[in-house]
């Protein structure tokens, strides 16, 4: 592995701050720099290039890496590029001439400063109320936009350069039909809410094919078996993704009191599309979730005697209660097991167990047994939605359960269940 110049790591990280982004995230920027460096050293790649990002994110594929990663990667990479173009550092050290000795020719032009672009984006969003995700995701869309268009002035792109951009996401990049789609609603954001242009029809563009994929389903075996190679918390985690149906982002954003163990609900509060929605908490593991709670509350009387700040709030909730941070009821449920500095507050905060550690958890005891299908959280739920249908629960039940705005989403599962009705579909082998 080759060694980044100190030069390079430092305007890196201030190009990080400069283009806002989250604290927790900046490690795993500069990690990601470093492997595409040192993908452009080990197969002789120009540093400056986005065919080089094309090429780094084909091998990522090629090593399985999960396309959270991959996306990750390509957000990474393209900051990298935009402080290229921005000229935030000598051209020289940036494009990587004095690492390892090797050196690699940066003439590209100068590109223009979209600083105030990825400003107007974030307030737009968070004038909306839209998740962090909303934000992380549609601000990698518009990096990787201005890598595509060479950092020109953002106030003269058009809708062809558009058009451009995701004909070369489905055509070069071969992305999925969903990330192409989120990449048309991101960029469609930016160019109606913050450069003030509209659309209008948008034809010629190639789409990457839609198709429809049956989910993995687990059986109750297959479930019992990964668990019993979980430790805690994880193996808490996945019963509750299991046992209420909850995405991975819902179960690990839940609060203590969030759980109601006098009614035997469990309330999730800013679901996907900012819905709430209620389920019934599995009685087996009420003794296990009390247990929880007992440990959140000693974690935090400790983080509290030490001059901790508390947990992460939404929105400005610590501003109009100031001790909410520090009560027991707005405690995360799976706090995270180190403190997150806040530079702008010079203050120590605890944030929820982060989604990696779970998904490599998942990964570890997925390899330790047999069950030889792809597991991830998001089977887990698949596996919730599955069973109930196959234990004959009304398919609208189901939905309100799954938080699903639309009837025809939750009826995928249909096709994971057998049917069970006389006019059963046999193979003539069984004639």
């Amino acid at each position: 592995m080759i060694r980044l110049p100190e030069q390079l790591i430092s305007n890196y990280n201030h190009f990080m701050v400069r283009s806002n982004i989250a604290v927790d995230q900046q490690v795993y920027f500069r990690k990601w720099l470093l492997y595409y460096c040192d993908f452009c050293h080990k197969y002789q790649k120009k540093y400056d290039s986005t065919e080089s990002l094309d090429a780094f994110l084909e091998k990522l594929a090629q090593k399985q890496q999960s396309p959270a990663y991959r996306t990750q990667a390509a957000e990474a990479v393209a900051l990298y590029l935009n402080m290229l173009q921005c000229r935030a550092m000598d051209t020289t050290n940036a494009a990587g001439t004095e690492i390892s000795g090797v050196s690699d020719n940066t003439g590209v032009d100068t590109g223009k400063d979209w600083t105030w672009v990825y400003t107007g984006l974030e307030e737009q969003i968070k004038m909306r109320h839209y998740s962090p995700k909303t934000w992380r995701s549609y601000r990698g869309w518009a990096r990787q936009l201005q890598a595509f268009v060479q950092s020109k002035d953002a106030a003269e792109l058009k809708v062809e350069d558009v058009k451009k951009f995701l004909s070369y996401l489905a055509v070069k990049k071969q992305v999925s039909a969903s990330s192409q789609n989120q990449a048309f609603n991101g960029l469609l954001f930016l160019y109606r809410h913050v450069l003030g242009q509209e659309f209008g029809a948008i034809e010629g563009v190639v789409r990457a094919k839609q198709r429809q994929n049956i989910p993995v389903v687990l059986s109750r075996k297959e479930v019992d078996l990964i668990l019993y190679h979980l430790a805690p918390p994880y193996n808490l985690v996945v019963q509750l993704l299991y046992g209420c149906g909850l995405r991975l982002f819902e179960c690990l954003k839940l609060r203590v009191q969030d759980f109601n163990f006098s009614t035997g609900l469990l309330t999730v509060h800013d679901g996907k599309g900012k819905k709430d929605r209620s389920v019934p908490m599995p009685v087996v593991l009420f003794e296990q979730m009390k247990e929880q709670v007992e440990r959140v509350a000693e974690l935090n009387q400790k983080d509290c005697a030490a001059g901790y700040a508390g947990v992460f709030t939404e929105g400005r909730l610590d501003k109009k209660y100031k001790n909410a941070a520090k009560e027991l009821a707005w405690q995360w449920f799976f706090p995270a097991r180190t403190l997150t500095f806040v530079p702008e507050d010079a203050e120590h905060r605890r944030y929820h167990l982060h989604e990696s550690h779970v998904q490599k958890a998942l990964r570890k005891a997925s390899r330790q047994t047999v069950v030889g299908k792809r597991v991830t959280a998001h089977t887990f739920r698949h596996s919730f939605a599955s069973h109930l249908l196959a234990a004959n629960y009304n398919i609208r039940t189901i939905q309100q359960l799954l938080g699903h705005s639309n009837l025809q989403t939750t009826m995928i599962y249909t096709h994971t269940v057998p049917d069970t009705t006389n006019k059963q579909a046999m193979s003539p082998l069984d004639f």
